[in-house]
């Protein structure tokens, strides 16, 4: 017998749209390599790191459907967020505030 996995239409189609926008920031920005992280309930993150330092993230409403967009985008994917991948990232000004916070006058959040 043939396996006949179930295939839900919506999760493809959510799974194809990120693949898509992984895609276009991919082009953007020289090339991106990823990495997936579990939200618990409110899904996976895919967090996006191009060529040029600029980072991004997606958020898919499942794990599944994260790893199955980053396979159908092509880009390299790492287990963890650390190491030489965590070092191609470029911060800003902005970043660098945001993360600070109140303690070094950073803008306040909320």
């Amino acid at each position: 017998m043939a396996d006949t996995q179930q295939v839900d239409p919506k999760a493809e189609r959510k799974a194809a749209r990120l693949a898509q926008q992984i895609g276009s920031f991919s082009t953007a920005h020289g090339g991106a390599e990823g990495q997936v992280a579990y939200l618990g309930q409110r899904g996976a993150r895919i967090v996006l790191v191009g060529e040029d330092g600029t980072w991004g993230d997606l958020v898919a409403p499942t794990y599944d459907i994260a790893r199955a967009a980053v396979e159908k985008s092509g880009i390299t994917v790492h287990e963890t967020f650390d190491g030489e991948f965590a070092g191609k990232v470029r911060t800003g000004p902005y970043e660098w505030s945001r993360m600070a916070g109140l303690q070094i006058g950073g803008p306040k959040n909320g």
